[in-house]
């Protein structure tokens, strides 16, 4: 691994649906150079790859496997560098989704995709999707260290940070120690990230999360350098 940032290559992965710029944005904030790309050789040959994005499922499934992305970013996995998937990227790492029908996903984290159902507190229900600020809290079941979040891209972050959400489905994987962070909308607790070996993910968006969302990003930044996101 590049022993600095401006040595790190960063790969922000194009598939028409997500705020590729801002994450970008982000990314130099953070001391990455990153670069914009759809192409699978770009992809490969990176240190460390995001999948960001915002839509439907199925329909950003259907363009991975267009551009071949979908081995691409399975081998990548693999081969142990590290992902890190925001939003709909989050959610695509997933076995499944239940998003106006069945589809497959990535499989690369066992777990389903579902809808942001049940959302109420008494008579009030929440809207869908759900816009805006959520504080995110310490999923406890995530690791045995005293704080599950040392050694992770919320490293640093305070328990209740509210970072920026949009979204209309949630992640439920299989293994509820993958779970880094859990939200509450309403009444329902939802994975707000997770990490799974080399693979991180946020269902917020830390790139319109202010300050602290930019901390997530030197956090991985620096994790990546350290050879710790692995």
């Amino acid at each position: 691994m590049p022993s600095s940032s401006s040595r790190v290559r960063v790969v922000i992965i194009d598939y028409g649906l997500g705020n590729l710029y801002s994450v970008k944005q982000a990314c130099a904030h953070s001391g990455l150079q990153a670069e914009i790309t759809s192409a699978l050789s770009d992809v490969m040959a990176a240190d460390a790859v995001i999948l960001p994005g915002v839509g439907a499922f199925g329909d950003a499934m259907a363009t991975l496997r267009q551009l071949n992305l979908d081995t691409g970013i399975r081998e990548f996995v693999a081969s142990g560098k590290p992902l890190l998937g925001i939003c709909l990227g989050m959610q695509l790492l997933m076995s499944e989704s239940h998003e106006f029908g069945r589809h497959d996903g990535l499989g690369i984290v066992p777990g389903r995709v579902v809808r942001l159902d049940g959302a109420a507190v008494g008579p009030r229900r929440f809207k869908v999707p759900q816009i805006g600020w959520n504080a995110i809290h310490k999923a406890r079941s995530a690791s045995e260290q005293p704080d599950p979040w040392q050694g992770t891209l919320l490293d640093g972050v305070a328990d209740g940070e509210p970072m920026y959400f949009i979204h209309s489905y949630v992640v439920e994987p299989s293994d509820p120690q993958v779970v880094l962070s859990s939200s509450l909308y309403g009444s329902l607790q939802f994975c707000s990230s997770l990490r799974y070996g080399n693979v991180m993910a946020c269902q917020f968006h830390p790139e319109r999360s202010g300050p602290r969302g930019l901390d997530v990003y030197r956090t991985w930044a620096r994790l990546i350098i350290n050879g710790e996101a692995v």
